[in-house]
């Protein structure tokens, strides 16, 4: 691998600023947290020794990094010199090509955001139903469609980068790639008139999540099969690690009702949570309207969730932290209002810096 010389340098100053015991001792908090053995109120690791970067790593603008693998590395490089830096922030780089990696591999046309949002890209819908069909008469599609090929090529790239500095290798994992959730992704291929269809067609409905989930497993299989996962921890965002091998979105689920999520979204998120062997779950927006069912799911270890505002935080923590369901890179302000409140938080809240 030719690197550039800057790039060499980003890459040995944090394989010089990573100190293992430091390390370990923050990921060994973790294990506590995760084991359910932390017995106080909001849990916010701390890494006891911060490092500085010896010149600060170059900004990345999002549209140039997703055409070059090397930029991309620099720009994950760049989270991890601040990550050092910082006393919560979890090391790890991803293959950061947006949203609809997944909606990309059926067809669905890359949208690039203007080069001043320095914003991720995502995908067009595909133009309605007609082409909905045709879909699922073609089957599961190439895995290397789409942004696909690029994202199994940049874990390698991470992988090749890394070999020769073993503190990167043990230290910064390449964590799964935003493959959003089956809802989401059959959203951002049908565009709105998927939710007209839940009434109209609900047999197409559910053969689309059908054929989304299969190839959203058949692609996390063959992910793990580069960087395989035995999910007693996992990070995400860097920001939060947990238990399992997932963290799945459905932020698309803001705008059923319960009745509609058990039959359309819940299915098919429990099935790949219990493929993975458990894991996580994010939504935007308010979900107290289905928080129960989601919880109910045995393989769901920890919610996260953006905008507490928007929901009866109550509901959440009864069907989250009170069955034992971490509630991870939760808010601070909301964390501190609410530590009171009866029966707590039982060790399940985690809040970073």
């Amino acid at each position: 691998m030719k690197l550039n010389p800057e790039t060499e340098r980003l890459l040995n100053d944090l394989e010089d600023r990573i100190d293992p015991e430091t390390e370990d001792d923050f990921l060994a908090q973790w294990d506590v947290f995760l084991s359910n053995g932390f017995t106080g109120g909001i849990f916010t690791p701390e890494r006891r020794r911060v490092s500085r970067p010896a010149a600060e790593p170059p900004q990345v603008n999002i549209n140039d990094a997703v055409e070059d693998y090397e930029r991309i590395l620099v720009s994950q490089l760049a989270v991890n010199s601040a990550v050092l830096a910082g006393r919560s922030g979890c090391p790890g780089v991803r293959t950061n090509y947006g949203t609809g990696i997944l909606s990309s591999l059926f067809g669905a046309e890359i949208f690039t955001m203007p080069y001043g949002m320095n914003t991720l890209p995502t995908t067009r819908p595909l133009s309605g139903t007609e082409d909905i069909k045709r879909l699922l008469d073609k089957g599961v599609p190439s895995l290397d469609g789409g942004f696909g090929k690029r994202v199994f090529e940049m874990g390698e790239y991470f992988a090749e980068a890394f070999s020769r500095r073993p503190k990167l290798r043990k230290y910064v994992p390449v964590y799964h790639p935003d493959l959003q959730g089956p809802l989401d992704i059959c959203e951002l291929m049908w565009g709105g008139e998927m939710f007209y269809a839940m009434y109209d067609e609900p047999e197409l409905v559910h053969r689309l999540l059908r054929l989304v989930t299969d190839t959203y497993a058949a692609f996390l299989d063959r992910w793990y099969r580069l960087f395989p996962s035995d999910g007693v921890k996992s990070t995400h965002w860097n920001r939060l690690y947990y238990r399992g091998r997932i963290l799945l979105r459905c932020d698309s689920a803001m705008n059923l009702s319960p009745e509609l999520y058990a039959e359309f979204a819940l299915p098919y998120d429990a099935e790949l949570l219990r493929h993975f062997g458990g894991g996580a779950m994010h939504f935007c927006g308010r979900g107290d309207h289905y928080i129960g069912l989601l919880g109910g799911i045995p393989e769901l270890t920890a919610v996260n969730l953006s905008q507490p505002h928007l929901n009866d935080m109550e509901k959440i923590y009864q069907n989250t932290v009170d069955r034992g369901i971490v509630l991870a890179d939760f808010s601070r302000k909301q964390a501190e209002a609410d530590q009171n409140r009866p029966g707590g938080f039982h060790g399940c809240v985690h809040c970073a810096d």
